[in-house]
């Protein structure tokens, strides 16, 4: 909503002139060039391109003979777009142009509509270096080019775009730096998240609005003033990237800012206490940074217009069980180094290692794991190192160990959230060793194209290995675009793959047809096991089931935004949530659409269910629904089997909220009484209610959900702390 109030809408009426006939052919070769998208695949020699109706995919607006604005929302979705509701599935789709497709000839034909102002190519399937010619657009006020797979990096030609007021390159995959974009005087939005780009921060004009660097890979220092001219930025999210230094307690201050995020990188020193927060700052995320000392009173406060989430740094704060030991920041600030102003070398495509990530698994015991997510590293293997086998290896995991490092988590997420050792590539005896040379007494299940083994490492963690057919041989090269990316879905709150192993066919060195996957072992077994009556003895209190709420959302919360469009439409029933000895909740069940690889009879069980989630927004509001389903389950302690059962504890829950205190008390968990604030549970009881709604458009976002559990939790550690009883609300 931000974004479209701070960008100038071309609000322009259909001439009645006839648009050029060149324009008019070169909007026929854009056609052609993008390979009849369905949006487009209506347009003839005789279209009236000037007077096509708008829609939600398509828009092109024409002033005099001219076009002023094109917008072009396809189906190809970025390296990361796509999500399979059925659990351990591959879908097959096409997420790129064909390699026939020429980005410097597409931008050769488009920059020939000299007076575009807006220009939005959404999910295309575009792939290659966008080109320097793009100064060409000279009249652009607004260029957004989300959830394709342009590489390379930002060209330097684009600071003069003059009238340049949005920029949007998010889920791409961009990397090196960003230009000097102080010259844009007139940009205003800027969004180039879930790339590569890194490691040094980007200089930037202090007329900035709306500034999102999330989810790359910038690690240098933060300067403590760098924002603080910034005095129209709104909305700033930093978070998911290696920033460290100092935090900028100004930001707090500034005097339009409204969306503050910095979580997850590696900020230190303690927060001045008697720091203030500007009136309209609404929403603040300082979570898992190295920050010490008290917490700002304006972050204490509970006040229903701000929401300040600082869990799992070294704050002092009374009775909170989400601070680290202060000594645990003292020692990894110790270990934080600057990163260098010179551009480190990129590494070149033809050197990069084989690298695969993140699918699913399913554990027995307790519960299943089911997740899928692959990652591959480009690199071509030569047959000369198969006469050198242990070399390879070395390089193999070196490189894995870079991208990981560099590019997907923290330190501070490795270390001290999940405790995983570096990701690995293994070789073929390394993974038959781990499970006894797949020994059938360690197989945990399976299909034709797929089996499950348990297994332990040489450095003892139990680990689930998975082997994949694939249904065709195919090369690492072709693979590598697209598994690059979705190794980044790494994250607290989801199930994390500790390596993979490729067997190569000896007779091509470039083919793969076998893929082996490596998975954490999460044994503290699924969150219904911990509601079951049969475990009563360790059933956990509302904090406790508080906590896991706000974990799960905040997974869901990466899964639909850490990367463009991310995985939507997932399976998250409470038997796919895991637990760790530390009650931390560990997602399985979401799934990724990769490129045609394995069974696709998988396919036809989902088939309609897939039909009907493939809008992404829709995916998403299915995602709420069924984090809803969850969210009651932990509320009343009652399993759900069916939608019936589900109908009738919706009903009770939503009657509940109208009568009497003492109604709610007596639909929740008995086992949770005494542990709850009234207020806290009746929050999560309204949130729950608003995500179970029938019709989709009006279920929250999950950012809403987010705001709302932390508020639950505000409300009930300030409870805990004050050691009041809990007050009914009539």
């Amino acid at each position: 909503m931000l974004k479209s109030l701070i960008v100038v809408s071309l609000l322009v009426f259909p001439s009645l002139a006839q648009l050029a006939p060149s324009e008019s052919r070169i909007l026929l070769q854009v056609q052609q060039l993008l390979e009849y998208p369905p949006v487009l695949q209506s347009w003839t020699n005789w279209t009236n391109l000037c007077y096509i109706p708008p829609t939600p995919s398509f828009t092109l607006v024409c002033q005099g003979s001219h076009v002023t604005e094109l917008t072009v929302i396809g189906n190809r979705t970025s390296p990361s777009l796509g999500s399979s509701p059925v659990p351990m599935t591959f879908v097959a789709y096409n997420q790129s142009l064909s390699p026939k497709f020429s980005i410097d000839l597409f931008f050769t034909v488009l920059t020939k509509l000299s007076r575009l102002k807006v220009l939005k190519l959404v999910s295309l399937g575009l792939w290659g270096p966008l080109p320097a010619k793009i100064n060409r657009f000279w009249s652009l006020q607004v260029l957004n080019m989300t959830a394709n797979s342009i590489s390379g990096t930002i060209p330097p030609e684009i600071i003069l775009l003059t009238n340049l007021q949005s920029l949007v390159l998010a889920g791409n995959l961009l990397q090196g730096s960003v230009p000097d974009l102080r010259n844009l005087k007139g940009l205003q939005v800027l969004d180039v998240s879930s790339n590569f780009l890194g490691p040094q921060i980007p200089s930037l004009g202090n007329t900035l609005v709306d500034i999102t660097l999330r989810n790359n890979t910038f690690r240098s220092r933060l300067p403590p003033e760098f924002f603080k001219n910034f005095q129209s930025l709104q909305r700033l999210d930093l978070s998911y990237n290696e920033l460290s230094g100092q935090f900028p307690s100004s930001l707090l201050s500034l005097s339009s800012i409204q969306y503050l995020n910095l979580a997850e990188n590696k900020l230190t020193g303690a927060l001045p206490t008697n720091q203030k927060c500007s009136d309209g700052l609404a929403f603040v995320d300082l979570s898992l940074n190295l920050l010490s000392g008290k917490l700002p009173i304006c972050l204490k406060s509970n006040s229903s217009n701000r929401v300040a989430i600082y869990s799992w740094n070294c704050l002092s704060i009374p009775a909170s069980k989400n601070q680290h030991p202060s000594s645990f920041c003292h020692q990894k600030a110790l270990a934080v180094k600057p990163a260098e102003k010179t551009h480190k070398p990129q590494v070149s495509k033809g050197k990069l290692g084989l690298f695969l990530g993140v699918a699913g698994a399913t554990i027995g015991a307790l519960g299943s794991l089911s997740l899928i997510i692959f990652a591959i590293i480009r690199r071509v293997r030569s047959r000369r190192a198969e006469r050198n086998s242990s070399e390879v290896s070395d390089s193999h995991k070196a490189s894995a160990r870079l991208l990981i490092d560099a590019r997907n988590l923290s330190p501070v997420m490795r270390l001290a959230v999940h405790g995983l050792p570096p990701y690995q590539v293994l070789c073929l005896e390394e993974v038959e060793e781990a499970t006894d040379k797949f020994n059938q007494s360690n197989v945990l299940g399976g299909s034709h194209f797929d089996e499950l083994y348990r297994g332990r490492l040489r450095d003892g963690s139990k680990v689930v290995v998975r082997c994949f057919k694939l249904r065709q041989r195919h090369s690492v090269q072709s693979l590598s675009q697209h598994m690059e990316v979705i190794s980044k879905f790494r994250h607290r709150h989801l199930v994390s793959a500790l390596g993979h192993c490729i067997d190569l066919l000896e007779d091509h060195p470039n083919s793969v047809d076998t893929v082996f996957l490596v998975f954490e072992y999460v044994s503290n077994g699924t969150l219904r096991s911990h509601l079951d009556d049969s475990r009563r003895q360790g059933v956990v209190k509302w904090p406790q089931r508080l906590s896991i709420a706000v974990g799960i959302a905040k997974g869901i919360q990466f899964l639909h935004a850490a990367i463009s469009h991310g995985s939507t439409g997932n399976d998250l029933k409470i038997e796919h949530v895991l637990l760790d000895e530390n009650l931390t909740p560990k997602i399985s069940g979401y799934s990724l659409r990769l490129p045609s690889m394995v069974r696709s009879e998988s396919n036809r069980s989902g088939k309609d269910l897939l039909d009907h989630l493939s809008s992404s927004e829709h995916g998403k509001k299915h995602d709420i629904y069924q984090l809803g389903v969850i969210l009651v389950e932990l509320i009343t302690g009652k399993p759900i089997a069916s939608q019936s059962e589900l109908d009738v504890q919706r009903i009770q829950l939503e009657q509940s909220l109208t009568a009497s205190p003492s109604s709610l008390r007596s639909t929740a968990d008995p086992s949770i009484r005494a542990s709850y604030a009234y207020e806290s549970l009746r929050t999560t009881a309204e949130i729950t209610i608003n995500c179970l709604s029938k019709d989709a458009a009006k279920r929250p976002t999950i950012e809403d959900v987010l705001w709302n559990l932390q508020y639950s939790v505000q409300v009930q550690d300030g409870w805990s702390v004050s050691g009041e009883k809990p007050v009914a609300r009539s």
